[in-house]
């Protein structure tokens, strides 16, 4: 709480990070400080405010510590990997299910409420600010959905937090308690259900690539329901998101005919691209600011390459820079995807390369061999001009895609035609046969999929399986379904830390 109780009083750190939260949406130049009371003055000071709230879903794969890299780790297809066991003090106790209350990263809860902050300042400016009422509409509905998708984050990972819906000031910031999380995830139905009122349903490709739309709005609601139990809400809602299964849905969404399609770099905003995390070179992110929120850069990218890499001559291997051998691939999810269609674009198998004598690399901490080829890095995508290379990819991200949304409706329904059509759907894309939909068909699929992109921890969560799955990482049920609070956020306050941390 301190970050926001300090660091974002005033609104000139609210939007101080301007760089643009998709390359297409808008850039604003900041010029000079702005106390709260006087800066939304008009249209421009509000774009660049909304700027400031989208700005944290780089979170997703943005900096050190990211949400992809993060879950992946704590998963059982993943070890945190990297240099060694002490890199990274947050990312290895997920991945051993060791964390405490000094070990946890702080910017999982900061970074999150920093969004929040903005969103509340926002909405509590905008009925004051001088622009046409339906832009004011669309802005509210823009900051109402990603204040939702903040606080998602906040509550699948601390359970326990405060639900905040104003900005804090200094007479109330120490007053602050947690809500019951029941509390939590009805403020972010009721945020999202007022967003889809005001979303349009599609923006111009050219000028507002990322920005949320109604369909992006109703896919974030049907997975909060899912999370939530409530599975004849979540396959309503998603069913509107999905339309007809393989086929164009109302919003122009579609699979993506080729999955190897989805990791390239330059395709991005694609149809089968619900909720999308821009990344871009062009901020020339530097280690002075990295995982600062000025980043503009794919971080996943670099701590996900293996480490010192290189390929024989005329070689067929891929043409790689070297990262940092994060989130290598476990021995299990390479068994339970090495016949699938889906292997080559999701592992690459360096082990095979270097027994072969086309490539070499010197493993990391935890090394398997297998290194996930979605995010890796690529010679062709290094940066060649201002800031630090290895901060500058641009690869974007998927926070939901159409595949995701079929298969949590298939899940949401459980069985019967139309998720026998979904499962089948995901399916028939790379080639495969039908096969019977069960929750475990279903569970199955989504392991294979959605491989690497920072779901399978919340998912063993819900389907109650992370005890069993993840026994053999120190698991503990009851207790690392969370993270625990970070200790600076329970000093001089009224929060309460989780049960089982200390």
């Amino acid at each position: 709480m301190k970050t926001i109780k300090f660091k974002y009083l005033f609104i000139a750190a609210a939007v101080v990070s301007f760089g643009s939260c998709s390359e297409e949406f808008v850039e604003v130049t900041p010029k000079g400080s702005f106390l709260s009371d006087n800066y939304y003055a008009n249209q421009g000071q509000a774009t660049a405010a909304l700027v400031g709230v989208y700005d944290p879903i780089r979170k997703n794969t943005s900096g050190f510590e990211n949400m992809v890299g993060m879950m992946n780790a704590g998963s059982d297809d993943h070890f945190a990997g990297g240099g060694g066991a002490s890199d990274g003090a947050g990312i290895q106790g997920f991945s051993t299910h060791t964390l405490t209350s000094t070990t946890v990263p702080e910017s999982f809860w900061n970074d999150h409420y920093q969004g929040v902050f903005r969103a509340n300042t926002l909405l509590l400016k905008l009925p004051g600010v001088a622009m046409p009422d339906d832009v004011k509409a669309r802005f509210s509905g823009e900051s109402k959905a990603l204040r939702a998708m903040y606080y998602f984050n906040l509550v699948r990972i601390f359970k326990n937090v405060p639900l905040l819906l104003d900005p804090l000031t200094a007479t109330n910031m120490y007053e602050v308690e947690q809500a019951a999380p029941d509390a939590v995830y009805a403020q972010i139905e009721k945020d999202l259900i007022d967003a889809i009122a005001t979303l349009p349903s599609t923006v111009p490709a050219d000028t507002e690539s990322g920005r949320l739309t109604k369909g992006a709005a109703q896919a974030l609601l049907g997975k909060v329901y899912l999370q939530e139990g409530k599975k004849t809400e979540a396959a309503a809602v998603l069913a509107l998101v999905n339309g007809t299964p393989g086929g164009t849905n109302q919003y122009g969404n579609k699979l993506l005919t080729n999955f190897n399609d989805l990791w390239i770099v330059s395709n991005k905003f694609n149809k089968e691209s619900l909720i999308e995390v821009s990344h871009t070179s062009a901020g020339n992110s530097d280690w002075g600011f990295w995982g600062s929120g000025r980043d503009e850069g794919n971080s996943l990218n670099v701590m996900v390459g293996p480490r010192s890499y290189s390929r024989t001559s005329g070689s067929t291997a891929p043409n790689l820079p070297s990262g940092w051998s994060f989130n290598v691939i476990t021995q299990d999810l390479y068994d339970a995807i090495k016949l699938d269609p889906r292997f080559g674009a999701t592992i690459l198998d360096l082990k095979a390369l270097k027994a072969a004598g086309k490539a070499d690399y010197i493993g990391g901490y935890q090394d398997t061999g297998y290194f996930l080829n979605k995010f890796l890095p690529r010679k062709e995508d290094v940066r060649t001009g201002g800031g630090a290379a290895e901060l500058n990819y641009k690869q974007n991200s998927y926070i939901i895609r159409l595949a995701d949304t079929y298969l949590m409706e298939a899940e949401a329904l459980g069985s019967g035609a139309r998720a026998q059509a979904l499962l089948d759907a995901v399916r028939s894309r790379v080639g495969l046969p039908s096969v019977p939909v069960t929750l475990a068909a279903i569970k199955n699929e989504r392991r294979v999929e959605l491989a690497g992109e920072g779901h399978r921890f919340f998912d063993l969560v819900r389907w109650g399986d992370a005890a069993s799955k993840l026994s053999n990482r120190g698991f503990v049920a009851g207790k690392d379904e969370i993270f625990p609070i970070p200790l600076r956020e329970l000093q001089g306050t009224k929060l309460k830390q989780n049960p089982g941390y200390n």
